[in-house]
């Protein structure tokens, strides 16, 4: 079970280990994320990016090792989750599916519509309050899904590859969006486009497979300059092909 002890300004994974269905996911391994910065989580497909969240978000709890925190005691109460996946409820209207956990908490009222409508101005949607998930193109329902991440007023926002189904003009639009919004938050993002991650984040980890079914402790790359970067932007024009011979080496070691 995760053990949550003080770490001041940072959350840290200290010997994390995590078994999946026979798999050994994470051996000792060990990461740090400075509170109120971006941090991108970049490796190849099943190296274990989606359980790093899982392990944040309390849905999965290591084996061995713990995790430090900023003096929380219960983590999954600081933690908003934002995936690929829009997860809009097709029968509630967008004004509804932004204020989604306050209806499930018994909470909503004139004051959770309020901020609702306001964040749907923030996210430029607010002329869609009353209209249905279907009648919404695909990047409108995901500023929806980040409207109604942004509702939920927590600390550390976990975003799961939530731009990767999304046209390169629309993904762009988006990330600087969801950036100017999220700004004093902690933001860890899984994603497999190297350019996004340097764009948006102030630390790229990289995690880096031991073997045939394990992990060895990540590696991050502190960028210069402050997010969000144009994509002329010399930390990104320099930072893609570095970042990818990083993630081959890391790849084949």
């Amino acid at each position: 079970m995760a053990k949550q002890v003080t770490c001041n300004n940072a959350i840290v994974f200290k010997n994390v280990s995590l078994t999946k269905s026979g798999h050994r996911v994470f051996d000792t391994l060990n990461l740090k994320l400075q509170r109120g910065l971006w941090h991108g989580i970049v490796g190849r497909s099943g190296v274990g990016k989606t359980s790093l969240l899982r392990l944040l978000a309390t849905l999965d709890k290591p084996d061995s090792g713990h995790i430090e925190t900023n003096g929380a005691t219960d983590l999954s109460r600081q933690v908003a989750y934002m995936s690929q996946q829009d997860g809009l409820l097709p029968w509630l209207s967008v004004l509804d599916n932004v204020q989604l956990g306050a209806r499930l908490r018994g909470q909503a009222d004139r004051n959770s519509r309020s901020r609702a409508q306001a964040l749907l101005n923030q996210v430029n949607l607010q002329d869609w309050s009353t209209a249905l998930p279907k009648t919404l193109s695909g990047g409108m329902r995901q500023r929806v899904a980040l409207a109604r991440t942004l509702f939920e007023e927590c600390d550390l926002v976990l975003m799961d590859e939530p731009f990767s189904r999304l046209d390169a003009i629309t993904r762009h639009e988006l990330q600087s969006l969801s950036y100017d919004l999220l700004v004093g938050k902690s933001v860890v993002l899984v994603t497999h486009d190297p350019s996004e991650a340097l764009r948006l984040c102030h630390y790229v980890h990289i995690l880096q497979p031991l073997g045939a079914d394990q992990l060895s402790e990540n590696t991050h790359i502190k960028l210069a300059g402050t997010p969000s970067r144009s994509i002329e932007d010399p930390v990104v024009m320099t930072g893609i092909p570095q970042l990818w011979r990083l993630l081959e080496q890391r790849s084949h070691a």
